[in-house]
């Protein structure tokens, strides 16, 4: 079965639009499977941070890169197969439909 793991600061947005239409659908008849791993679980500190000021100062926040790290090698510590991890980033390169078709 395909299976699809979300790592998102906003687990309560899903499936959402996943949850509609042809792909809704097949979530519904169990064709592939959607688990949602909060990133807050693996946060810093007490109150479980997952953002910090931009190193050498500048507006806005930025996600920790040890907390995706954790949550990342969670899904992978706890998986018996091999994984596609796609990172959306800015500065990463647009994903395709080719890319897609290669996973």
């Amino acid at each position: 079965m395909f299976s699809v793991k979300i790592i998102t600061a906003y687990p309560e947005m899903f499936p959402g639009v996943l949850g509609y239409s042809v792909i809704g659908n097949a979530l519904n008849e169990k064709k592939w499977f959607l688990e949602i791993i909060n990133l807050y679980d693996f946060g810093h500190e007490e109150r479980n941070a997952i953002d910090d000021m931009p190193f050498g100062g500048g507006p806005g926040m930025i996600l920790r890169p040890d907390v995706v790290e954790k949550a990342v090698n969670f899904i992978n510590q706890n998986s018996d197969k091999n994984n596609f991890l796609l990172y959306m980033s800015p500065s990463g390169k647009p994903l395709k439909q080719a890319d897609l078709i290669k996973f």
